[in-house]
């Protein structure tokens, strides 16, 4: 199981991922979000976010938001994420 944890920070959003994560995923799905493959949040929501960064390794992996972009916008993308709820 994967446990998310969003929380805001000073320049924007950033999502804890722990448990059953694998780095590749992650990146995978910052990729699909950057190239418009994905579904997860609004062109309106996508076009708020300025950089997206992925740190950590597989098991403890952070997606660091950069942007004007509200912690309850990124939640419901994760909720719809193909990537992520598979």
């Amino acid at each position: 199981m994967i446990k998310k944890e969003v929380n805001t920070t000073d320049k924007g959003v950033k999502v804890t991922f722990t448990g059953e994560v694998k780095k590749a995923n992650i990146v995978k799905m910052v990729e699909n979000c950057a190239t418009g493959q994905c579904e997860c949040m609004s062109e309106e929501a996508k076009k708020k976010i300025a950089d997206m960064k992925v740190v950590g390794e597989d098991g403890a992996v952070e997606l660091e938001l950069e942007g004007d972009i509200a912690k309850e916008e990124i939640e419901a993308a994760l909720k719809r994420s193909k990537v992520l709820n598979k």
